[in-house]
C-alpha cells in the first residue's frame, strides 16, 4: 500500500510562484511514474505533469513552459514548481503514482489527498 502526502499549496497572486511537494510512504513499484493532476470546481480532473523513473517528463499544454516536475528518489519525494501562475491554475492538486508516463487518470494506481492552489488577480 502506498500513501502519498502533498504539501505546499496556498494562495498566491497572479504571476506568482508556488512549489508543491509529495512524499511517498510504503512499499511501491520502483518503475512507477509519478505525476500531478488537478481538478477545478465543476471540471474534470486533468493531468498536469508526469515524470518517469528515468526522469523523462510530459506536461499538459496549459502548463508547458511555466511548471516543472522533478523527483528526488533518495527522499521518495515528488515536486512541482509552478511559475507565472494564472487564475485558471486555481484547483485542487493531486499527486499520483502511475503505471506509465501518461497524463490519464486511467493509469493511476494511487492518489494523494490533494492540496489547494488558489491564484487571485
Amino acid at each position: 500500500q502506498v500513501q502519498l502526502v502533498e504539501s505546499g499549496g496556498g494562495s498566491v497572486q497572479v504571476g506568482g510562484s508556488l512549489r508543491l511537494s509529495c512524499a511517498a510512504y510504503g512499499y511501491y513499484y520502483e518503475g512507477y511514474s509519478w505525476g500531478w493532476f488537478r481538478q477545478a470546481p465543476g471540471k474534470e480532473r486533468e493531468g498536469v505533469a508526469v515524470i518517469d523513473a528515468d526522469g523523462i517528463a510530459n506536461y499538459g499544454d496549459p502548463v508547458k513552459g511555466r511548471f516543472t516536475i522533478s523527483r528526488d528518489n533518495a527522499k521518495n519525494t515528488l515536486y512541482l514548481e509552478m511559475n507565472t501562475l494564472k487564475p485558471e491554475d486555481t484547483a485542487l492538486y493531486y499527486c499520483a503514482a502511475l503505471r506509465a508516463r501518461r497524463l490519464r487518470v486511467g493509469y493511476v494506481d494511487y492518489w494523494g489527498q490533494g492540496t489547494q492552489v488558489t491564484v487571485s488577480s
